[in-house]
């Protein structure tokens, strides 16, 4: 690049410190926001719900308000249920628009593939349907060898491996193979 590397101003230290600074203003700034959303939840029960007074009631008026509360409850199950619904819906419909985008740009997740025997014919079939006529035995088109040529290609000299043992044992047999291998026509 253009311009030099300058080393940082700040010290390890230094930053250290301010990284814990952030983090404890960023704890205490939590712990607030938690405090405020459970006073916003008690303040809308109170407004939303009002007080039961249940002193001074007869049996069946007791039985009348519980037959009301429990229509009222019936009612706000049925409409948890929907909104449930409905979000349940929803999440299905934006996990497979996201797939539908990944589709459209063409990075996908690819499945595990598994190994598949499939024979040349089988293949062509598959990928050039009805088109494939011609039978493809790969067995028949490699080239025959015979027999008799492969043994006069590798003229292997069979030798008693006792032979010479006693010739080439010692610091004499050493110097003889070194001198065999460093020549090229195994003199």
């Amino acid at each position: 690049s253009p311009f030099p590397q300058r080393k940082s101003k700040i010290t390890a230290s230094r930053k250290l410190l301010l990284k814990s600074l952030m983090l404890a203003k960023a704890k205490e700034e939590w712990d607030q926001e938690i405090v405020d959303k459970q006073l916003e939840k008690e303040r809308y029960l109170s407004e939303r719900i009002t007080p039961l007074h249940t002193s001074g009631l007869s049996l069946s008026q007791l039985q009348d308000l519980c037959r009301e509360l429990h229509e009222k409850v019936e009612i706000v199950d049925e409409e948890r249920y929907d909104i449930e619904a409905k979000c349940n819906h929803n999440t299905r419909e934006i996990k497979d628009l996201k797939i539908k985008v990944l589709d459209l740009r063409g990075k996908f997740k690819r499945p595990p593939l598994r190994r598949v025997r499939v024979s040349a014919d089988a293949m062509l079939r598959a990928l050039l349907g009805s088109k494939h006529k011609v039978s493809m035995d790969l067995r028949a088109n490699l080239k025959s060898v015979k027999k008799e040529d492969t043994e006069k290609e590798r003229p292997v000299e069979v030798g008693d491996w006792r032979k010479n043992v006693e010739a080439m044992s010692g610091m004499e047999g050493r110097k003889k193979m070194f001198d065999a291998a460093k020549s090229p026509t195994g003199q």
